[in-house]
């Protein structure tokens, strides 16, 4: 089965379009206001109103509130919630859309717990644990510490054009998902880099 892929921390309207144009499946919109790569509603509807109808949309937070995802929703074009804090399944369940369970991996972290207490969630979204910062590390996490579960495996945490093919080998995801391993600077994206990731992804 084709590995299908997100390109996350999506900022400007041409590394969408590029995006899109690479073959990628998703592109991911950052509303953490910490985060180097976040956006406003306005420019999220800039670049969401003008792509290609087979690319997933998906809205990325942080522990927000009610409120925010829904003003984004009224806002945005989105297809999918990402939720990359310690919301609970209630809270990601209510918005009635799809939506992926960031996990930051640690030794002792217990998949099956988490695919089960998460049942609603399309997929778990596994990702670098690093104290006090929520994702958008740039460093991998020891990929042995993931197990089958039965729930689709999303592969982040420090993948680039070097090691994305290697993952996909040793881990087998549903999707990986890339944000400053396509960037040649923060929220920026370099179109050579996600070509070349793109390729490293079809070759694995």
């Amino acid at each position: 089965m084709r590995t299908r892929v997100k390109i996350c921390g999506i900022t400007r309207q041409q590394d969408a379009d590029f995006a899109a144009e690479s073959g990628a499946d998703a592109i991911g919109l950052v509303f953490y206001p910490p985060s180097p790569r976040v956006i406003s509603f306005a420019q999220a509807k800039t670049i969401t109103a003008n792509l290609s109808p087979f690319v997933s949309k998906v809205a990325l937070f942080v522990d927000p509130d009610k409120d925010l995802v829904s003003r984004c929703l009224d806002d945005v074009s989105v297809d999918i919630i990402q939720f990359h804090g310690n919301e609970t399944p209630e809270f990601c369940q209510q918005f009635n859309l799809p939506y992926l369970k960031a996990v930051r991996m640690r030794e002792d972290t217990d998949l099956s717990e988490i695919a089960a207490r998460y049942s609603s969630a399309s997929a778990l979204l596994l990702d670098t644990y690093q104290p006090g910062i929520p994702g958008g590390t740039g460093k991998t996490f020891d990929w042995s510490l993931i197990r089958r579960i039965n729930k689709p495996i999303i592969l982040a945490g420090g993948l680039d054009m070097t090691n994305v093919r290697e993952a996909i080998h040793q881990v087998q995801p549903y999707a990986v998902d890339v944000s400053g391993g396509v960037e040649s600077d923060k929220g920026i994206k370099s179109h050579d880099k996600i070509s070349t990731f793109m390729r490293e992804v079809a070759n694995a």
